[in-house]
């Protein structure tokens, strides 16, 4: 019979989009500090760009909780019309860039992969090097909202319409185990009240049932129930992150023991 070789064995984390309730990842990295569980390689969309980031480069959870606590929708916008989108996401990378420095993707101790869409072609686009505050900004401009990030011949936006639980990119950078987090698969949609509730709505809606097929390959799926939350009521970060700790804590840990 054959052998396999633990040691061997890539771990891959997937942090998945979902606006406002990206704060339940923070709560699934204090889970795993608690337990002890490390992941090998990283990769994030949207929202979960963020934190992978934040995380591949060696913040601790409760450094990425108090970013997320002194977040406002308003910071991470500057009103910038143009005929691509109604506001700028630049100050969301200079709170990256603040957190951060100017560091490149590929100088990450956890090697890290963002994933963004092209809406010239509609392509997925990982981005595995260059600027991180550029590729977190990119995955992160949700179309009609925010302006896209020009990289080339390239216009980049939200991941959230090509993969939004970045399974696939962990698989090419050799994770043979896959944890992912899923913020929207127990989400409950409401009435929008004004166009950015709308488009969010839209294409969250939309790429559920996608995710759904993506998210299939992965050997452990984290899906907090955050049907309560709203996308986009920032007041409800501290309950959002404690659901995302209370839930994935014993998952992570019938997982670890089981393997």
């Amino acid at each position: 019979m054959e052998t396999v070789n633990k040691a061997s064995e890539r771990t891959g984390l997937a942090f998945g989009g979902g606006v406002v309730l990206g704060a339940a990842h923070i709560g699934v990295l204090r889970a795993m500090e608690e337990l002890g569980f490390k992941a090998d390689c990283v990769a994030g969309t949207s929202i979960g760009s963020f934190i992978a980031a934040m995380h591949a480069f060696g913040k601790s959870w409760r450094e990425i909780e108090k970013v997320a606590l002194e977040l406002d929708w308003r910071d991470l916008s500057g009103l910038t019309i143009s005929g691509y989108g109604l506001l700028s996401i630049r100050k969301f990378g200079e709170i990256v860039r603040g957190q951060l420095g100017s560091r490149r993707i590929e100088e990450a101790p956890i090697p890290l992969a963002i994933v963004a869409t092209d809406i010239c072609t509609g392509n997925k686009v990982v981005l595995r090097e260059g600027d991180v505050a550029t590729a977190v900004m990119a995955s992160s401009s949700i179309p009609g909202i925010f302006k896209p990030v020009e990289q080339g011949e390239m216009l980049l936006v939200d991941g959230v319409l090509t993969e939004n639980v970045p399974v696939s990119p962990l698989k090419t950078m050799g994770a043979s185990r896959i944890v992912c987090i899923d913020l929207l698969g127990r989400h409950t949609f409401r009435r929008p009240e004004h166009l950015p509730d709308l488009l969010l709505n839209a294409f969250y809606s939309a790429m559920r049932a996608i995710s759904q097929i993506q998210i299939r390959e992965a050997d452990l799926v984290i899906s907090p129930d955050l049907s309560r939350f709203s996308l986009v009521d920032m007041s409800a970060v501290p309950q959002i992150l404690d659901t995302g700790y209370r839930e994935s804590r014993p998952l992570l840990e019938a997982w670890m023991e089981a393997r």
